[in-house]
């Protein structure tokens, strides 16, 4: 196998060639066919999350161990099984389900693996898929994408399945009033996207960069605005022509962070998502007093998971814009996306 490895914290990938591993057990050996890149993949290649107050969260310290194969958004065929795999169509092209973990505790038995304590995740605890072949645990977690293509399929692994865990936190305000979108990045699109999956209105996005804004509007957004613009605020008011229920924020930097507090209505929700970091300055009394509830949102469960490939194999989840690269051609394919210049998602097909 092929692979692009991360030996040190911040410096380029390193390619490698490997032997081949040998399922056993439940395990199943999956040729990848395209692997999904994400800004969390940047933030594991740097080794920390910015907390703010010069503060920062160390992944070597939580788990993390170098060397390590980036990449949690797989798409590929079977290769090999384990003796203990029974039943699984070795024709089909699959997913991955990336966040998984222990099996045991409470919360894998709810299939809510990520929540577990334990995590196992592809690409951080274990090697992911910035690679020609991976060995998956269980068949549990492959799901079946028909005849969608891989490279549209694998970012739903991620992008699609966070951005639809964080939907479905407010699935019951979308189809009266507009969502709000804070960022328009590969998961702010996909979310869009799925807006009209779920029945919900034209969602108003908010973005700094011209270029992504023209992206949202062409994935179904309402109205698009600038997050810099000096009356940002009325506009975002105006778009939605109500009080707004619920902002999902895909940026979660001090900025935006208080931009959804201040602009959600009383009895309304803040879902962060972002991991853009530093710390936010709210004004504790407005908590009480607008009785705004503010949820972290981190990926999703294998049910939620399980509902957005059903929507996807029926065409419902629109596919976003993708930029290819070549499996060598992770680092260009990682300063690209640092640099801001990939509009929708990027893709390494081996």
């Amino acid at each position: 196998m092929r692979c692009e490895c991360m030996h040190e914290f911040g410096a380029p990938l390193v390619h490698e060639d490997r032997s081949d591993p040998t399922p056993t057990g439940t395990e199943v050996l999956v040729k990848i066919t395209a692997a999904g890149l994400c800004h969390s993949d940047l933030h594991i290649h740097s080794g920390n999350y910015d907390l703010g107050h010069g503060r920062k969260l160390e992944f070597a310290s939580r788990g993390l161990e170098l060397p390590v194969i980036l990449g949690h958004e797989i798409a590929g065929e079977i290769v090999a099984t384990g003796a203990e795999v029974k039943g699984l169509d070795t024709n089909s092209t699959y997913v991955v389900f990336p966040w998984q973990g222990c099996g045991e505790c409470r919360k894998c038995l709810e299939g809510a693996e990520n929540f577990c304590l334990k995590p196992r995740n592809l690409g951080f605890h274990t090697d992911g898929g910035f690679a020609s072949m991976i060995k998956v645990k269980h068949p549990r977690y492959l799901f079946d994408i028909g005849d969608m293509d891989p490279a549209i399929a694998a970012p739903l692994a991620c992008s699609g399945l966070t951005a639809f865990s964080a939907l479905k936190k407010v699935e019951d305000t979308i189809a009266e009033t507009p969502l709000v979108i804070i960022g328009a990045g590969g998961l702010g699109l996909m979310c869009v996207g799925l807006v009209q999956a779920l029945g919900g209105l034209p969602p108003v996005v908010v973005d700094i960069d011209p270029a992504k804004r023209a992206a949202a509007l062409e994935a179904g957004a309402g109205a698009v605005i600038d997050g810099k613009a000096e009356d940002a605020m009325a506009q975002i008011q105006a778009a939605v022509g109500a009080p707004i229920p619920s902002v999902i924020d895909f940026v979660a930097a001090p900025a935006t962070a208080g931009m959804s507090f201040d602009m959600v209505s009383k009895g309304g929700k803040v879902i962060l998502v972002g991991l853009f970091g530093g710390a936010s300055d709210w004004p504790l009394p407005m908590f009480p007093l607008k009785a705004v509830s503010v949820i972290g949102s981190v990926v999703g469960s294998l049910p939620e998971f399980a509902e957005l490939i059903d929507l996807a194999r029926a065409g419902k989840v629109q596919p976003l814009q993708t930029t290819r690269y070549a499996l060598e051609e992770a680092n260009d394919a990682m300063h690209e996306l640092e640099e801001g210049r990939i509009v929708g998602r990027a893709v390494l097909v081996p």
